[in-house]
């Protein structure tokens, strides 16, 4: 599967991305599409993260909450948004998707950040390179 129809109305996806050795990392992560982008919302120094930054090549798949594989497994480039605008704005499309459970996630992360003194990034994942 080439494209991201698979997606549709799912909540969930699995992003694997891949450490420096090579050995991929699988996370069940809450996701939004747009167009040919989906985006993410997660703590900005997660490993997720710092691996994306040493490499944009990722997979994902649709799954359930628990990180059970539902669809098919897709190549995939992921980048990193640190910007407050893209925070706000992936905060606001997962908000309007997933409603309230994602405002009391929201809410328990934002006192779980502010402790750890941790902030949130937005993640954009695309089929094609040039378009993130």
């Amino acid at each position: 599967m080439t494209d991201l129809k698979q997606f549709k109305d799912q909540e969930f996806l699995s992003l694997e991305t891949f450490r420096k050795t090579g050995v991929g990392v699988k996370t069940p992560i809450w996701f939004v599409a747009e167009g040919d982008v989906l985006y993410m919302w997660t703590v900005g120094d997660s490993g997720k993260v710092k691996r994306i930054r040493n490499n944009a090549r990722v997979n994902i798949a649709p799954c359930k909450r628990i990180g059970e594989i539902t669809g098919e497994w897709v190549a995939a480039y992921a980048s990193v948004d640190e910007s407050v605008a893209a925070v706000k704005y992936v905060e606001t499309l997962l908000r309007r998707k997933i409603g309230f459970g994602f405002a009391i996630f929201q809410l328990i992360d934002g006192i779980r950040d502010w402790q750890r003194g941790a902030h949130r990034v937005c993640v954009k994942v695309s089929l094609s390179e040039t378009t993130i």
